[in-house]
């Protein structure tokens, strides 16, 4: 069968997933086994391969999975810890006393607290917290909601300690390892390990821009949308104040990028940006010259507000003192560097310490690891959760609820994350070189699409690989699943076209973080904290435009780079 032909077929299920999804309106725990139902058909009946070597891969690809889980579980149970701690809301009471200039209380937290959200925990969970704080500061419900899903993009290909990279390009070890054994031009690095970090570094780098143009956009909007003057110039107007954040955020970012790996940029990144800029605003460091608000209520856009009344929000007091509700993420970036820099020792053990599937069913190669200890969601998420407990001194039934919220959260990531990832393994194990599993020698089915696109295409591949991305981030509602969907089909188009393939990778990265803006799902979850379900649509052609301009910026530069 030709090729052309095989990547339609491996296409389609890509394509059903995006009907059921935004036409259809599926959620992706419906949406999802429907996909992998498809992509075991197409497996089976075109591929020929047996039952059982599917079952296996699927296993393989639950293990994956499972890695993936244990972070987002890890990651909501220090949230919903601090939640019933009352360490969350001290540290929101905190940011409600800074400025009550609606352009500096996004830039504080729309962009830096979500970005240190983003980089502790990653999975949606920003928007999820800095939206309900920006409604009860006064934003417009619907404001509060765009803002906070467009600054929902630079910081999360290094979220939840670099997950997206780390667990999202898993599937691109055994390609590396061949291409550096083989010599490949510009891939000689020491390992799978140095390519994640060289990957992380051009993901800083294509990322750069973006921290400086969208905090400027964003206001810009902001005053221009929702302002009573509909006028961009009001909101650039803290154009200081949003140079001063971004040089905060980015030098730290830049720097953790380039020499420390693609765990610390984002945590570390918004912790520095946080502390720098917040004691600018107080100290009133490049603030705006003029003032900027809202107007009165009565004059706003019926669309505008929700179910929730504006300005009500959920009241915030302190708790405890901003220290100690601190405390608990100051211990998460200390044990970071304790337990991911070599040079300590920490790191070797903790990433030997492996569960091992080796020959799933009976078939050679399909194996899976899950370095259990290694896994941020284990250490330290989980283990700070626990420390929080006689930190905060809760009670026991604070505890119960935190560990009962965060199991019930992860019903519907589990099944839709188990279904994504097994697809993506079936993807990749349909073109095994074992003519027993592959009778018919056809090229797996991201390869295929990859052979396909890269003929098509060309050379403006660069321009057109962050979109991939973004468009694996639409349809899984993650980075990490978008990489593992679509990162070795990247990998394919730039061997063909003789691309450097970590700047091709990078792009993908990129596309999947930008993804977060369009996401359903993520528009979905903020729609629901801020009070306006059925507001979807609406809210995604507000995103679409950033979304595209970020695909531009990021494409033009990796065509920069990849010539």
């Amino acid at each position: 069968m030709p090729v052309p032909v095989l990547a339609l077929i491996a296409l389609a299920p890509i394509v059903l997933a995006l009907v059921l999804m935004v036409w259809l309106r599926q959620p992706a725990v419906r949406a999802l086994p429907l996909t992998w139902l498809a992509v075991v058909l197409a497996a089976m009946s075109i591929w020929d391969m047996e039952a059982t070597y599917v079952a296996a891969l699927s296993l393989q690809g639950a293990v994956t999975a499972l890695s993936v889980l244990i972070i987002v579980f890890g990651a909501i149970l220090i949230l919903y810890t601090l939640r019933e701690s009352g360490g969350m809301e001290t540290i929101q009471h905190g940011f409600q006393r800074l400025s009550p200039d609606p352009r500096v209380q996004l830039v504080i937290i729309g962009f830096l607290f979500s970005a240190f959200i983003e980089g502790a925990a990653g999975f949606g969970t920003p928007a999820a917290l800095a939206a309900p704080l920006l409604l009860s500061l006064g934003f417009p419900p619907l404001a509060a909601a765009v803002v906070c899903l467009i600054f929902n993009s630079f910081p999360v290909p290094f979220a939840a300690v670099g997950t997206p990279i780390i667990l999202g390009l898993t599937y691109l070890q055994d390609l590396v390892r061949e291409a550096v054994a083989a010599g490949a031009p510009g891939l000689a690095f020491t390992g799978v390990e140095s390519f994640f970090a060289v990957v992380g570094k051009w993901v800083a780098i294509f990322n750069l821009p973006m921290i400086f143009i969208l905090p400027l956009f964003v206001c810009g909007f902001l005053s221009r949308a929702f302002g009573p003057n509909k006028s961009w110039g009001e909101g650039l107007g803290a154009w200081k104040f949003c140079l001063f954040a971004s040089v905060a955020f980015a030098v730290p970012y830049m720097v953790m990028a380039v020499f420390f790996g693609p765990e610390f940029p984002s945590i570390l990144g918004s912790l520095v940006g946080l502390a720098v800029v917040v004691w600018g605003a107080g100290k009133g460091v490049a603030a705006p010259a003029r003032p900027f608000a809202f107007g009165a209520v009565a004059g706003w856009d019926p669309s505008w507000t929700g179910a929730i009344p504006v300005g009500s929000g959920p009241g915030h007091a302190a708790r405890m003192s901003q220290l100690k509700a601190w405390t608990p993420y100051l211990l998460i970036g200390a044990i970071l560097v304790v337990t991911r820099m070599p040079e300590l020792g920490v790191k070797g053990w903790l990433a030997a310490q492996k569960l091992r599937f080796t020959g799933i069913l009976g078939y050679p190669g399909v194996d899976a690891d899950l370095a259990w200890l290694y896994l941020p969601g284990t250490i330290p998420f989980t283990l700070v959760a626990l420390l929080t407990i006689p930190l905060h001194g809760m009670k026991a039934a604070q505890v119960r609820t935190a560990w009962r919220d965060a199991l019930v959260c992860m019903k519907n990531p589990t099944l839709a994350l188990l279904f994504s990832v097994a697809i993506v393994a079936i993807f990749r194990g349909s073109g095994a070189a074992d003519a027993a599993l592959n009778p018919h020698g056809y090229p797996s089915m991201p390869l295929a699409m990859a052979q396909t696109v890269a003929d098509l295409a060309g050379a403006v591949w660069p321009l057109a690989a962050p979109f991939v991305g973004g468009l694996g981030a639409f349809i899984t509602g993650s980075n990490t699943v978008s990489n593992l969907l679509f990162a070795e089909f990247q990998w394919g188009v730039a061997t063909t076209l003789e691309l450097p393939r970590h700047i091709i990778v990078a792009a993908q990265v990129v596309g999947g973080a930008m993804g977060n803006m369009v996401c359903i799902h993520n528009i979905v979850a903020v729609c629901a904290v801020v009070g306006l379900s059925g507001m979807e649509g609406p809210i995604l052609r507000k995103t679409f435009a950033p979304f595209v301009l970020y695909g531009v910026v990021a494409g033009t530069l990796a065509a920069i780079f990849a010539f």
